[in-house]
């Protein structure tokens, strides 16, 4: 199994994340900040889009820690890939600062949809 690494880059609130291709499934692990864990897990199954059954979106069930608050990025990213890549995906997510503020929760936002992009573009390969 040939394992896919992408990192958003090298400031402060990095994001990096690891995959790999079980069979015709992906597992994704996501991780940053100064304690990386796992707060919330996401399953997802590509399906026909409800509104256009020609395209294909996906749905998903997360677990999250609690006290936890990783559910929408694990949910979003699961999503994204199963529907982008037809595959069922399970994605495990854990980042954690101390004393995050507006500004710091808005750079992890862009740089969780940053990290999405550049694991699309080494999938989809």
């Amino acid at each position: 199994m040939t394992t896919v690494m992408v990192k958003t880059g090298a400031e402060r609130y990095n994001l990096e994340a690891a995959a790999v291709w079980i069979g015709p499934d992906l597992l994704v692990y996501i991780w940053g900040g100064e304690a990386p864990h796992i707060g919330a897990v996401a399953m997802a199954q590509p399906r026909p889009s409800l509104a256009d059954p020609s395209v294909t979106s996906s749905t998903a069930s997360v677990f999250t820690y609690l006290g936890h608050k990783e559910d929408l990025l694990a949910k979003q990213t699961a999503e994204a890939l199963s529907a982008a890549l037809q595959a069922k995906v399970v994605v495990t997510a854990g980042i954690h600062w101390d004393g995050l503020d507006q500004a710091g929760i808005e750079t992890v936002a862009a740089n969780s949809k940053a990290l999405l992009g550049l694991l699309l573009e080494r999938l989809a390969k």
